[in-house]
């Protein structure tokens, strides 16, 4: 007999029904994306997982203020990347250079592989020299493919608003990384 597959909203209404493992339905879901998306924000595997965590906890808690059960993946995403930004910002400082070890670790060239770690870290560390805001919405178009539509879903901004911080996040990068090229 085929199972069918639960709607995130009659997920949501089971959880809030008192079916506290359905809320892992979500996790397996989301988890992944969200993951990848904390990622590319943080660079670094252990703080991703963190904020994930952090994330799918405090959406359980609040899960009574999703005021859209059908987009509960989106209000999820929303936790995680306000989570992302006030981490950013909280460690503007520091280059994420975990990603770029790993990196390090496959080649076949080490020259080829030192040069492509050097450029990696200059990139990382012009992406953090971004505004949270700036760097969130590039890593989403740019990084994730995402459409404009989508982000300016998830960012709560007009498409406009969007594509000028989009513009203005590639206009700093372009500027940063001038400077080292």
């Amino acid at each position: 007999m085929s199972r069918v597959e639960r709607t995130d909203e009659q997920v949501v209404r089971d959880i809030l029904s008192g079916d506290r493992d359905a809320y892992r339905l979500l996790v397996r879901r989301y988890g992944d994306t969200m993951h990848g998306h904390a990622l590319r924000m943080t660079g670094s595997p252990d703080e991703a997982a963190d904020l994930v965590q952090q994330a799918l906890v405090k959406g359980f808690k609040k899960l009574r203020h999703c005021r859209e059960p059908s987009r509960v993946g989106a209000w999820l995403f929303r936790i995680l990347a306000n989570l992302c930004k006030d981490h950013v910002r909280s460690r503007r400082k520091d280059v994420p250079l975990t990603l770029v070890a790993s990196a390090l670790q496959s080649g076949s060239n080490p020259e080829a592989d030192a040069e492509g770690a050097e450029i990696r870290r200059h990139i990382w560390g012009a992406l953090d020299a971004l505004t949270p805001e700036q760097k969130e919405a590039f890593v989403l178009k740019h990084v994730e493919g995402r459409t404009y539509e989508e982000i300016a879903a998830v960012m709560d901004l007009s498409v406009a608003s969007l594509k000028m911080r989009v513009h203005r996040a590639r206009e700093a990068l372009r500027g940063l990384l001038e400077e080292y090229a």
